[in-house]
């Protein structure tokens, strides 16, 4: 079998054009905990399940890992400060960005295209990621274009 360059593999899988989301948790202590993530998918309408996926070197992994419910917040075609604010290694990822309080307290984006407040259903190992599988409570819609 070849060997393959991973960054190369990286770059086809950019081929692919994903939307844009940022996810959101509270770590044990309640705190907002927040990242970027392309990595979302629908799973089922009945009952209505999503997918995310976060890496195990991700800062933020054990948070994602352990906690019971996320809020998946998809955006839109003007939030690319949103996007890069939350990818970056700020203290505050949630400065300056206007926010609400969810099911079971989740922090909640004011300013979306979609907004999915999700139950973990599942947890999957995914080589160098786990995938989480959520099981939606409530969404909202605000038709922009992603």
């Amino acid at each position: 079998m070849p060997v393959q360059d991973p960054r190369k593999f990286r770059n086809a899988l950019g081929q692919f054009a994903t939307g844009v989301t940022v996810v959101t948790a509270l770590d044990r202590s309640g705190n907002r905990v927040g990242m970027t993530a392309n990595s979302f998918s629908s799973v089922s309408l009945d009952p209505m399940l999503v997918l995310w996926s976060v890496a195990k070197s991700c800062n933020a992994f054990d948070v994602f890992n352990h906690a019971e419910q996320f809020a998946i917040h998809v955006l839109h075609a003007g939030q690319q400060q949103v996007s890069n604010q939350f990818a970056s290694k700020v203290p505050d990822r949630f400065a300056g960005i206007p926010c609400a309080e969810g099911i079971g307290g989740l922090p909640l984006l004011k300013d979306y295209g979609a907004l999915f407040q999700c139950q973990t259903e599942h947890r999957y190992e995914g080589g160098d990621h786990i995938i989480l599988v959520g099981r939606v409570l409530d969404f909202d819609l605000k038709p922009k274009p992603p």
